[in-house]
């Protein structure tokens, strides 16, 4: 049984389903009973269009639940509309079903939860920390989102700017390593961009594309977590910077600036550098500033803090940590690197085991254990 087909097949069937009448739960049960007939039948009797099967078999499963409904006379109205065996639409309908689920009866919060789970084949627990909410918060809120679309009809897509952050968090959850969504989110932005001219979804696959030029370099042969700082810049796909960097110039051209824009400007900044110790951190604070401006996310001035510890020194980089909520995600990271920078060895080593501990995954928290270790090393031998 070809599991990754399956998958790779699940987002495009249900949204033709959903385009053909069909309320997003009972679509998603439909889907379900065919892709359990799928793992009885395919190890043995392989479809020549696996697509098309699948429409066939859950369109027919949706249709037998509806004939049961209290509103049976208007759903067996969709019989005459029943696909026919074999080859399915050749059209792509996952990125159609983002904005779907981009409905209009949800809040943006509760349709970014809903489509990264539905679609983007997200765990709970990872939306929740893209979210920086407890599981079980959002465990209730995606529930919530289900109870909310379930029964209402598709007839009013969602907004550009939600489906841009549904992008977003799948391609960090991708970027991140824990599920592989990078590729996925590059290629639905880039169709997204072909149909809409809008600069803020240039912008987002700018970044996209600056980000994963890094992609091969972040790692090393071990596994072990790269810093940005440390990494072969000559393993950057130089290339796809390329394309970043045109993309964003021609999206800052429109004078138009969000957030992505932003945030590709300080990619394509770092992406430019020859060297970490050329890095433009001055014009990266500036930037900075416009995030925060735009957006007023303190993780925005997290990073900020970094970027004024580079530019003005880490005793300035710590006034402005300072400010910041200390139980932010990285706080601890942080503060460990800008007092390792300002020659304090002992709190950074501290600061760094207790990063460690706070750490989301298993390589950021090798990488903090082990740079604690570095430094009370130093110290003993220093």
């Amino acid at each position: 049984m070809n599991e990754a087909l399956l998958r790779s097949l699940t987002p495009s069937v249900l949204g033709i389903l959903v385009r053909r009448g069909a309320d997003f739960a009972a679509a998603e049960d439909a889907l379900q009973e065919a892709l359990v007939e799928a793992v009885r039948v395919w190890p043995t009797d392989m479809p020549r269009e696996p697509k098309g099967w699948l429409v066939t078999v859950a369109w027919r499963r949706f249709l037998d639940a509806a004939r049961s409904d209290t509103a049976r006379r208007r759903r067996e109205e969709l019989v005459e509309e029943e696909p026919a065996p074999g080859p399915a639409p050749g059209v792509d309908d996952t990125l159609q079903l983002y904005f779907l689920c981009a409905h209009p009866a949800l809040t943006p919060s509760s349709a970014v939860a809903l489509t990264l789970r539905a679609v983007g084949g997200l765990t709970t627990r990872q939306i929740a920390r893209a979210y920086l909410v407890p599981e079980a918060t959002m465990a209730q809120r995606i529930s919530r989102a289900k109870r909310t679309v379930s029964g209402v009809q598709f007839d009013q897509p969602g907004d550009v700017a939600t489906v841009l952050r549904v992008l977003y968090l799948v391609f960090n959850e991708g970027y991140s390593g824990d599920v592989d969504l990078a590729a996925e989110a590059i290629r639905l932005t880039r169709q997204l961009a072909a149909a809409i001219d809008h600069p803020e979804v240039a912008g987002l696959l700018a970044l996209m594309l600056l980000h994963h030029a890094r992609c091969s370099a972040r790692t090393g042969p071990d596994g072990s977590l790269v810093p940005l700082a440390e990494q072969d810049r000559g393993r950057w796909d130089t290339a796809m910077i390329a394309e970043g960097v045109a993309i964003l110039r021609a999206a800052l051209a429109r004078d138009r600036l969000g957030e992505f824009q932003a945030q590709a400007a300080i990619a394509a900044l770092h992406a430019d550098a020859p060297t970490a110790g050329e890095t433009d951190w001055v014009q990266i604070v500036e930037w900075y500033d416009e995030l925060v401006r735009l957006t007023d996310s303190p993780v925005v001035r997290l990073n900020r803090a970094v970027a004024v510890g580079e530019a003005d020194g880490p005793r300035a980089g710590l006034a402005a940590l300072a400010a910041l909520d200390d139980a932010l995600p990285r706080h601890t990271a942080v503060a460990a690197y800008l007092h390792e920078r300002d020659g304090d060895l002992e709190t950074a080593a501290r600061l760094y085991a207790e990063a460690a501990r706070k750490a989301s995954n298993l390589a950021e928290r090798d990488h903090l254990t082990r740079r604690a270790a570095r430094l009370t090393q130093l110290r003993r031998t220093g």
